[in-house]
């Protein structure tokens, strides 16, 4: 068969993207399609509210990023990429001005935390000081790890339903801390596994930060093309593949595509069986998101929150637990967990001198219609009075409208599908190669891979691996 290229990868998120780097540093003639006018997935910034005030469409803070293994060998940096870091990577107000601080530096974590501050040693000083090994061993397929005691006493903790987690703890400030970094996974407190997410996030705040790069989540997606391109790989914009048929011949496909939308695409060059595997994949709630345009910084009642580059609104441990269950068991909640980001506060750049974008959404029902503006605002207000008067526009999406956008984002789904214990790292079907398929020149290369959702490229890479050792 006459070939027009080695591999075609379709689609260009993180994942994307690695896997066409890695194949093209291989020697590989590799072309990426992306259907949008720009490359980027989840990884765009545009004016989606006013002149002059750039808001990052979807990812905004990127903690895994930096800590990933590939981009980390990719040195981003000397490809036009600048991360910054804020003052403090996490704040969580509570009622009464008061706030806890997910400090950078883990000494003074354990410090602010006071009574706490050796509970939370005893639980993330040990992974913090291994988290180079662990990464390697975590953002990876499932199999036997290279260091095996410490990806043990990681999974002691990260196994721990979030609600067994918080129990360690005795106050509020820390227990809203583990809740607030748990909500992060999508699922109910007292699932196994709830925790897992929160505890990279604790281990990647005190190793690299939750840094942002200069200029918008755009620019990690333009300096991974830079390189791209430079490795002799080619890339195709404004191009939505909707059969299998309207690819360009090649030895290999990639697809940085959701499982159901790989059968749709794929169609009868999978197996029937396979194809109704991947359309019984999981996704869990969904978000609604907004954009500001502000006239000024978000006033926090406690001004360590505005140092913060993120910002966690929910209150107590109690209070997000029943949102993100809400979210779960398909309600919606006046009193939602809200995750907020503010990039102009160490990024200057991102809006007019003088003026500010906030970034924020909350966990909805997967599908959801349903606006939570005034809702969001309420939650915001709560926590920092005189916030809606600092509007100057904004700018929403529902869960139709985060799939309009992204047709991977399921029902809003933004993180590639469920990671409980049935689908984290069996995702998508459960095979020994969770990346290739029954064609042997098809392969699934997105977040709904192992090790799952993120900014770190490393479905991609591993997808990419998977396609060498099958042609080598």
């Amino acid at each position: 068969m006459r070939i027009d290229y080695d591999a075609v990868v379709v689609g260009s998120g993180p994942n994307g993207l690695a896997a066409a780097i890695h194949l093209s540093t291989n020697g590989w003639r590799t072309l990426l399609i992306e259907a949008g006018d720009t490359i980027g997935g989840g990884m765009r910034t545009k004016e989606l509210t006013l002149s002059g005030y750039r808001h990052d469409v979807c990812s905004a803070v990127h903690p895994m990023a930096i800590a990933s293994p590939f981009f980390t060998s990719l040195q981003l940096e000397k490809h036009g990429l600048n991360w910054v870091q804020s003052g403090i990577p996490l704040g969580h107000p509570l009622d009464r001005g008061r706030a806890v601080m997910l400090h950078r530096s883990f000494e003074e974590t354990c410090k602010s935390l006071g009574v706490d501050g050796g509970r939370y040693r005893r639980v993330f000083g040990p992974l913090t000081r291994q988290a180079s090994d662990l990464y390697g061993d975590l953002l990876k397929p499932l199999g036997i790890p290279r260091h095996m005691l410490r990806v043990a006493r990681f999974s002691i903790r990260a196994l721990l339903p979030a609600n067994a987690l918080a129990a360690v703890f005795r106050t509020e400030e820390a227990r809203a801390l583990i809740a607030g970094t748990s909500g992060h996974s999508v699922m109910p407190f007292h699932h196994p596994l709830s925790s897992a997410v929160g505890v990279v996030l604790h281990i990647a705040a005190h190793v690299g930060g939750w840094p942002i790069p200069t200029g918008g989540s755009q620019e990690i997606a333009n300096a991974l093309v830079r390189i791209l391109v430079a490795k002799g790989g080619a890339v195709r914009c404004g191009c939505r593949i909707e059969r299998f048929e309207e690819l360009p011949r090649a030895r290999a496909y990639l697809f940085d595509v959701s499982p159901c939308n790989l059968s749709h695409i794929c169609g009868d060059a999978l197996p029937a069986s396979y194809r109704e595997r991947l359309e019984a994949y999981r996704h869990g709630p969904g978000v609604f998101k907004v954009d500001f345009a502000l006239s000024e910084a978000i006033p926090w009642s406690n001004k360590g929150c505005r140092a913060a580059g993120t910002v966690h609104v929910g209150g107590s441990f109690e209070e997000i637990a029943s949102s993100e269950h809400a979210a779960w068991d398909g309600r919606h909640t006046d009193t939602p967990f809200v995750l907020v980001a503010q990039p102009s506060v160490s990024d200057p750049t991102r809006a007019p001198k003088g003026r500010h974008v906030g970034w924020a959404y909350c966990h909805v029902p997967n599908g959801s219609t349903v606006s939570r503006l005034d809702i969001i605002n309420s939650q915001i207000e709560r926590f920092a009075p005189g916030f809606r008067d600092c509007i100057l526009a904004s700018h929403t999406m529902n869960c139709v409208e985060m799939e309009d956008y992204n047709a991977n984002y399921i029902g809003g789904d933004i993180i590639g599908g469920i990671t409980d214990w049935r689908q984290l790292y069996s995702r998508p079907v459960g095979v020994r190669d969770p990346y290739a398929t029954p064609n042997p020149r098809i392969f699934l290369c997105s977040a709904s891979t192992p090790p799952g959702g993120g900014v770190h490229g490393m479905c991609g890479f591993w997808a990419a691996k998977s396609v060498l050792r099958r042609f080598s």
